[in-house]
């Protein structure tokens, strides 16, 4: 079935680099499964969103769909069997053979390798291999580096590379790891999608981190220094006096990797939350209570 990335994003064929950028993240956002849990629909539509951002955002494949359509996949083995059917229409001094239309090239295709009145008649249809579809689970810790990771595909292990800051629910497309062609047909591809398991004291929402850190009730009235764990290790924060309960903080630059846009991160929102201590001793109490008298 044929799938308009065009329309998908919600762009027309002239748009930009930077449009289709913009266009992503916007509808990528909207569409997100953490912000539509149990929304199959919204998992579908994020899917066919990361996959028309994968062709489009790439200049050598965006040239291929603009030019075959639905077939752009098989574009260069239409070339190379284009160009082998001129060569045997000039042996036959019949001259160059004229180039078929978009719609006429799956047509043109199939009899290059056997259809009915085609010059292969003689030889066996070669069909495509099935695309498969493969689900890979990480960790966000996975996420927020780029890594190697080992799958086996077809009894084969293949090794790839997945760069930091790939989303939960994030489709990509392994070229030539699908099924077997038949009658030496070209292989399909691999559509891996991503699942990043939720961290216990993380949330991540796009590229930004969310997280609570507690405060006990004398750092947060006098103020004070702490230590706290980020994804990419221990830093300090300094705690302003009279910090209130519920508070938050940024930490620029602490959050996620942008996926593909290396030096780019997103940023870390710290909520502190204070805690009422408890046990407190008779003079305690009683400190307490004396300073409860001065603020009345």
């Amino acid at each position: 079935m044929f799938i308009d990335y065009y329309h998908i994003l919600g762009i027309d064929k002239n748009a930009t680099p930077k449009d289709i950028k913009n266009a992503y993240r916007k509808l990528a956002r909207k569409h997100h499964p953490d912000l539509n849990p149990n929304d199959k629909k919204a998992k579908k539509n994020f899917q066919q969103i990361n996959e028309a951002h994968e062709v489009l955002s790439d200049p050598e494949k965006r040239k291929k769909y603009d030019q075959y359509g639905k077939d752009w996949q098989q574009a260069d083995a239409f070339e190379q069997a284009r160009q082998a059917q001129n060569q045997a229409s000039n042996s036959r001094g019949t001259g160059y053979a004229e180039a078929p239309s978009e719609g006429e090239f799956s047509d043109f295709f199939a009899s290059l390798f056997g259809g009915a009145g085609g010059a292969g008649r003689s030889r066996q249809v070669k069909y495509r291999g099935e695309d498969y579809q493969a689900e890979l689970r990480l960790d966000l810790i996975d996420a927020y580096a780029t890594h190697k990771h080992t799958l086996t595909v077809n009894g084969k292990k293949i090794r790839i590379t997945i760069p930091a800051g790939i989303e939960n629910g994030q489709t990509i497309r392994i070229a030539g790891h699908g099924g077997h062609g038949i009658h030496g047909g070209p292989p399909g591809d691999l559509y891996l999608t991503f699942s990043i398991a939720n961290h216990p004291t993380f949330k991540r929402l796009g590229n930004h981190i969310y997280t609570t850190v507690e405060l006990d009730l004398y750092t947060a009235i006098l103020g004070g220094e702490l230590t706290m764990e980020t994804l990419n290790g221990k830093v300090k924060l300094k705690v302003k006096p009279e910090t209130q309960n519920g508070s938050t903080i940024k930490l620029q630059k602490k959050g996620v990797p942008v996926y593909k846009h290396e030096g780019q991160f997103g940023d870390l929102y710290v909520t502190y939350t204070v805690k009422i201590p408890t046990n407190l001793t008779e003079r305690q109490k009683a400190l307490f209570a004396e300073l409860s008298q001065t603020q009345s």
